[in-house]
């Protein structure tokens, strides 16, 4: 079974989706509906902007959103048997698996930006990386601490990340660092992403995913909260809404697309960094990525 995976926000780079614009006149086409749909040039800013134009939150949600989901759309044999995303990367695995239209994905991820650039802005809060510690340590000292500090995304085997305050963040960097961590890496992100400081940004998504046309999608899309696949469209709304203030089960996820039959993974959109962790949760596992044709 043929497995696609999407980015989230992080992957991008400048020149991301250039080659597409330039070579497959569908591509173009769709690229130019975004710019009217967003109302401003986003193409300008993925073909040619600087590193720190693109890591707006308003700018890199959509750009990342549409570099995958275009590229999905010009693959001549895209016939998914399974697909995932990573955070924002769920919304383009839906759009790729027919769930939701081009036009609804990209006017919620626009939303989702937006929502969670407001969330930022009323509390200062910050994501870390912990590297070489099981998950359940880091979870314990999270729950130690008394503040708001969560695991946010269980990447690969002794890679999560998490989110919180700052001051919640900087005690569990300490704390994990006393009990062995590699790593304790503070990110350079705009707030707390999938932690409780995100409740804002969900209730406010909240609307806009209630009021937006879900199909059935042609395959069952595996969803970040509870890393299980989804075909109805009521259930894959409620996952939806809940994944901003729930963590990212991407580890979970890989191992059951595989033991469900995922026999190869193509990751489709900017860079290769989920080809890399689904390779650390199984290094048998067949996995490309692909930026364009």
């Amino acid at each position: 079974m043929k497995a696609y995976v999407f980015p989230g926000q992080g992957a991008q780079f400048t020149g991301m989706g250039k080659e597409l614009y330039d070579t497959v006149p569908a591509a173009k086409e769709s690229f130019e509906k975004a710019n009217e749909i967003l109302g401003f040039r986003i193409t300008d800013i993925m073909f040619g902007g600087t590193a720190d134009e693109l890591k707006q939150t308003k700018v890199t949600q959509p750009a990342v959103f549409l570099h995958s989901v275009i590229l999905a759309g010009s693959l001549p044999d895209f016939k998914p048997d399974m697909t995932a995303g990573h955070s924002l990367g769920e919304f383009s695995a839906l759009v790729a698996a027919g769930a939701l239209s081009f036009e609804e994905g990209l006017k919620l991820v626009s939303k989702r930006a937006q929502a969670m650039q407001k969330a930022c802005e009323m509390q200062p809060s910050t994501m870390a990386a912990i590297i070489g510690l099981p998950d359940e340590t880091v979870e314990e000292v999270c729950a130690s601490i008394p503040e708001v500090v969560v695991a946010a995304n269980y990447n690969c085997p002794g890679q999560l990340v998490i989110s919180g305050s700052i001051e919640g963040i900087d005690k569990a960097c300490e704390q994990l660092t006393a009990k062995g961590a590699k790593r304790a890496l503070k990110l350079s992100v705009g707030g707390a992403f999938h932690s409780p400081l995100m409740e804002p940004a969900r209730v406010e998504l909240e609307e806009a995913i209630r009021a937006a046309r879900f199909a059935t999608p042609v395959c069952p899309v595996y969803q970040n909260v509870d890393a299980k696949p989804y075909t109805d469209p009521e259930k894959i709304k409620a996952n939806l809404i809940a994944q901003l203030t729930a963590p990212v089960r991407w580890t979970q996820t890989v191992q059951n697309m595989i033991a469900d039959g995922a026999a190869s993974f193509t990751e489709l959109g900017p860079g290769n960094v989920l080809a890399g962790l689904i390779k650390k949760v199984n290094r048998e596992a067949a996995c490309e990525s692909k930026s364009t044709l």
